[in-house]
């Protein structure tokens, strides 16, 4: 929990204890940042205002990196503007203080069942070969994609993002299906995340992102991988 009032982190931290669940505390974003990327944890709870590194910041390094690590992202703002700033940097859900403690528990909650879920759903999938499309390359037993034979740098959910297109050419998904499929939920109102997951992926694996080719939208519906990868 990377939270700058060490009251309310304390309090937190208290009733998720209650869960069973072994809390670490920082109270400012360097600090947090430190500690998130030396441990494996199973669910971050970030405040957005933090001195120092500032919870915006810190979420999108995070998500720099290649393992993925939910984040409940926390803040004082409560206008739609912040709330999307958040979600389109990968922040997986969103509490505007003040909320309750329950409500925090339950979102917590939640989030540790939709990771034991898609853990489960990940164990007992077979291995798969490579793919090739085009000039891209996707190896997801190591989750390694080369586009002209170069090494493209994606993180875990945009990994996840591109792997679940590859397996379904051609078929046509929402955003809420794409949410309730790769990030294991559908939340009214959190489709922004897949929008800019798919911007961001564009941006990494199509020759002209402003054309693609590859992932394609259907106006009206959501988006489609390239049945022929042409």
């Amino acid at each position: 929990m990377v939270e700058d009032n060490r009251d309310i982190a304390e309090l937190l931290a208290l009733h998720l204890r209650d869960l069973n669940a072994r809390v670490d505390l920082a109270y400012e974003g360097d600090t947090g940042l430190c500690l998130a990327l030396q441990h494996s944890y199973d669910l971050i709870v970030l405040d957005l205002m933090l001195p120092g590194v500032d919870g915006l910041e810190l979420c999108r390094r995070l998500r720099n990196q290649h393992h993925y690590t939910p984040i409940l992202m926390l803040t004082a703002r409560s206008t739609e503007l912040d709330r999307v700033l958040g979600l389109e940097i990968g922040a997986d859900d969103y509490l505007s203080k003040p909320f309750s403690i329950r409500e925090l528990v339950a979102r917590a909650k939640a989030i540790f069942r939709r990771m034991q879920v898609l853990a489960e759903k990940s164990a007992v999938q077979p291995t798969e070969s490579p793919r090739h499309i085009g000039e891209l390359f996707i190896d997801s037993s190591r989750r390694e994609v080369q586009l002209h034979s170069k090494k493209i740098e994606l993180t875990a959910k945009e990994f996840d993002l591109l792997w679940h297109f590859v397996q379904h050419p051609g078929q046509v998904f929402t955003r809420g299906q794409l949410l309730d499929s790769v990030w294991g939920y559908g939340h009214d109102g959190y489709e922004h995340t897949v929008n800019s997951h798919i911007n961001r992926l564009r941006a990494k694996i199509e020759a002209e992102p402003a054309r693609p080719r590859l992932i394609l939208t259907v106006w009206g519906v959501g988006y489609k991988f390239c049945e022929d990868g042409a």
